[in-house]
């Protein structure tokens, strides 16, 4: 009888494995009925999963012999339960409908591991690609903007410098597939290098709000801004090879802008692959309308022979010179080398053309244009990256990842005056090597730990050009940097736990060695010193916790420190900023310290109304400002052949930034969304005279507000974005040295008015093949120039674009 049962089962086996062999799963959409990709269907042991592809199709074969009861869950869905065993079709669809709000969200910026944002107690936000694909940005760093809370600064339309909490620059972080971008000649002045990702190729993007230094290290004062590139996917069919892509045009009539966009990705059981390209034409930028007639461009310069002429702008709206273009290429390959190991390669590339720096060419001496030209030669950027993942549950981790990286950097600056014959070139590159080792383990039933290493080497190589465009000849000219490099080396640990279903604190701790070796060429200025060697670190924690007495409720507290380690830009540049000043190097630097405390609240309200709010204040001792100087007890010095007043970059001041946050998110059904964002922020800093001057970086008040309406194919979205203005007294010292990029009051002075735009933007999925998207932003046509931008943003854009998925 034993034997019969046992020859039963297995006959019984074989037939449902015929019959189940290529079962196939379909989710979709309650809405619209198009296919979700990335749904996890799992076993109700949660033992076995697979996840749907952009079909929104997954095998099921394997799950159904283990399980009759499966779940099927999405973030931002309802989570469901089906049994397999009732499904008559072999292609059953199953349909998931959107939640209204949810406490719990996935986010890696903080750990770099998944986690839940429920035991997180700094706020952070996550934009992900559906919202990224609707507001169909230009550049990341206006997909950062979009965010409504990143203020987005720009000096030409070849950029976007963010600030966040009253910090930018080099006190905030980069991170792309968790590999920090920033490099050692990150500078103090506005920085352009988010421009060199493609906005096409993110996947999602997280802003961690905050010092972030535990876990990213030197510059993550202000916040992180991690990106997530396109992530190579496997066929979800073990007899399948999957194929699928997306091809993208778009075209803005702002700036005549021409963009084609093209991804692929191939996909099979262990291998992967996706590739991802490019490319941007942007043409002048028009400006708006109506505002204050000090932002129009009336006078522009051209080369005629041998001569500079300056000539009446033919449209003072639009802004000569402003256009670039752009390339971006990227290629990822994935391989499954067990159930355990999960490899990547990953090569990015970005190339611009030269493109102006506005600011620099609406600047005057005696009422006309002081330069001939002012332009960055091409930016590019190349990152080769291999990351090794292992999920194995053993006594040191349960999960590890290694990432090794080298990434290339070049930039060059090219200035000439205005009938003067000599154009100075400097240029740099960076060769950036860096080793992150990251590892996770469960360590109790209620605690878990991170912990990881890093290295960081920066090769900085710089030099001088001066040519003759006459005489077409040129010698060697002065450097901005020396050459050296720049190391990092450090550890951290965090430990996560939860004492309940309610209460929940984390506390982290990094310890990080930084040194610099420079050479300085003493030919062309006083520099009393040839080499300079630096050793110094940094100790930085964190404690939070995060209190939810119920589960429509979160409060969250948080300490955290964080550092900058001074870098060559700071020690070591010769630049001017402004007319008759002088920057110089000071190699007596050591690193700033913030110290930041921060409150949060979120609360959601009968199911329709979600509010979150923050309040935070930062103090930043030590602070790396710009002060006056000596060389060689000069405190003026000739440079490019004018006398300057000294200036070096100095431990010299104590800066506070306070502020806060709000936002909230309206669903009272119907397809109809209110998302709204207000950010507060002040700041000041010490001032070498003793007295206190309001903080460059703190942006005015700034925010955001979306109205949609959500109908089967059908979205469209009523937005407004403003701020407000900063009076004289308001602006920073430095930037009431600036009046060329400011409005003038009736005192005649420079100041930042205020402004509100008005946009629409609607897209209607024609199949799930064709999506098409128009929209039109700053109706009113609002002439307006974001706080210390040195280009007036655009006037009123017509936007169309058209994607093909396949």
């Amino acid at each position: 009888m034993q034997y019969i049962k046992i020859i039963i089962m297995v006959i019984f086996s074989f037939i449902v494995l015929c019959t189940v062999s290529a079962q196939t799963i379909t989710v979709t959409d309650a809405a619209s009925g198009l296919p979700l990709e990335g749904a996890v269907i799992s076993s109700q042991d949660k033992m076995f999963s697979v996840t749907t592809d952009v079909n929104g199709q997954a095998d099921i074969s394997q799950l159904i012999i283990s399980s009759t009861i499966l779940n099927i869950a999405l973030f931002g869905y309802q989570t469901i339960e089906i049994y397999s065993y009732k499904n008559d079709s072999t292609n059953p669809i199953i349909v998931l409908t959107p939640k209204s709000f949810d406490l719990d969200q996935v986010v890696v910026s903080a750990t770099k591991w998944s986690q839940s944002s429920l035991y997180l107690p700094q706020k952070v936000a996550t934009l992900k690609a559906k919202d990224i694909a609707f507001q169909n940005p230009q550049t990341a760093a206006d997909l950062l903007g979009f965010s409504g809370s990143v203020f987005i600064q720009k000096s030409q339309q070849g950029g976007g410098s963010p600030m966040i909490r009253g910090f930018a620059t080099n006190r905030l972080l980069y991170a792309i597939d968790g590999v920090r971008m920033n490099t050692a000649i990150f500078r103090a002045g506005n920085v352009q290098n988010v421009i060199s990702l493609d906005a096409f190729a993110i996947e999602s993007a997280e802003i961690l709000f905050g010092p972030g230094s535990v876990i990213y290290g030197s510059d993550a004062i202000g916040g992180v801004m991690a990106f997530q590139t396109l992530t190579p996917k496997f066929s979800n069919f073990s007899n399948k090879f999957a194929v699928n892509g997306n091809v993208t045009l778009r075209h803005s009539t702002a700036n005549n802008e021409k963009t084609g966009h093209f991804d692929l990705n191939t996909g099979g059981n262990k291998f992967a692959s996706v590739t991802s390209v490019s490319y941007n034409d942007f043409g002048n930028l028009r400006m708006g309308s109506r505002g204050p007639d000090e932002y129009l461009k009336k006078l522009d310069v051209v080369r005629q022979g041998n001569k500079d002429v300056i000539i009446v702008n033919k449209d003072s709206l639009v802004q000569v010179p402003s256009g670039y273009a752009q390339f971006n290429l990227m290629q990822k390959f994935r391989y499954a080398a067990s159930e355990n190991w999960d490899i990547q390669y990953a090569f990015h590339y970005s190339e611009t053309s030269e493109y102006s720096r506005y600011d620099r060419h609406i600047r005057y001496r005696n009422g006309l244009p002081r330069y001939g030209e002012w332009k960055y030669g091409p930016q590019k950027w190349m990152m080769n990256q291999l990351t090794v993942t292992n999920n194995r549950i053993t006594g040191l981790y349960d999960q590890m990842s290694i990432r090794l990286a080298y990434q290339r950097f070049e930039e060059s600056r090219i200035d000439r005056d205005i009938d003067k014959p000599t154009r100075h070139i400097k240029t740099e590159k960076v060769g950036a090597y860096s080793l992150n080792i990251d590892f996770s383990k469960t360590i109790s039933d209620p605690g878990n730990i991170n912990y990881g290493f890093e290295a960081v080497v920066n090769d900085v190589k710089s030099s001088g050009l001066d040519e003759d465009i006459i005489l077409n000849s040129s010698v060697i000219g002065a450097a901005r940097y020396p050459q050296a490099t720049w190391s990092s080396y450090a550890a951290y640990i965090n430990y996560d736990h939860r004492f309940s279903d309610k209460v929940n604190v984390l506390v982290g701790s990094r310890y990080n060695h930084f040194s610099l070796n420079a050479v300085y060429d003493t030919t062309f200025y006083p520099i009393p010193f040839t080499d300079v060697k630096s050793n110094n670190g940094a100790l930085t924690g964190s404690i939070g916790a995060i209190y939810r007495p119920n589960l429509t409720t979160a409060l969250m507290v948080n300490l955290s420190t964080g550092f900058r380690s001074p870098n060559v830009d700071d020690s070591g540049k010769v630049f001017d900023v402004v007319a008759g000043f002088v920057t110089v190097p000071n190699p007596n630097l050591s690193a700033e310290y913030a110290y930041n405390a921060e409150i949060g609240l979120v609360k959601v309200i009968s199911d329709v109304i979600r509010v979150d709010l923050n309040l935070y204040y930062t103090r930043l001792d030590d602070a790396l400002v710009k002060r006056p100087y000596q060389l060689n007890g000069l405190d003026s010095i000739l440079y490019n052949g004018i006398l300057s007043k000294v200036e070096a970059i100095q431990n010299g001041a104590l800066a506070t930034v306070k502020g806060c946050s709000a936002g909230v998110e309206i669903k009272p059904g119907s397809g109809f969304t209110l998302i709204s964002k207000y950010n507060i922020q002040s700041g000041e800093e010490e001032l070498d005279n003793g007295n206190v001057s309001p903080s460059r970086h703190a942006a005015p008040n700034f925010g955001t507000t979306i109205f949609s309406w959500t109908k089967n194919k059908l979205m469209v979205a009523f937005s407004s974005m403003y701020s407000d203005g900063k009076t004289f007294d308001q602006l920073a010292a430095e930037e009431q040295n600036k009046p060329e990029i400011y409005a003038k009051g009736s005192d005649n002075k420079p100041y930042s008015p205020s402004w509100t735009i008005f946009n629409v933007k609607s897209s209607f999925i024609i199949s799930k093949n064709i999506t098409l998207l128009a929209g039109i932003e700053n109706i009113t046509d609002i002439r307006y120039r974001p706080y210390s931008s040195g280009i007036v943003a655009a006037g009123r854009n017509f936007i169309f674009s058209a994607s093909l998925k396949f």
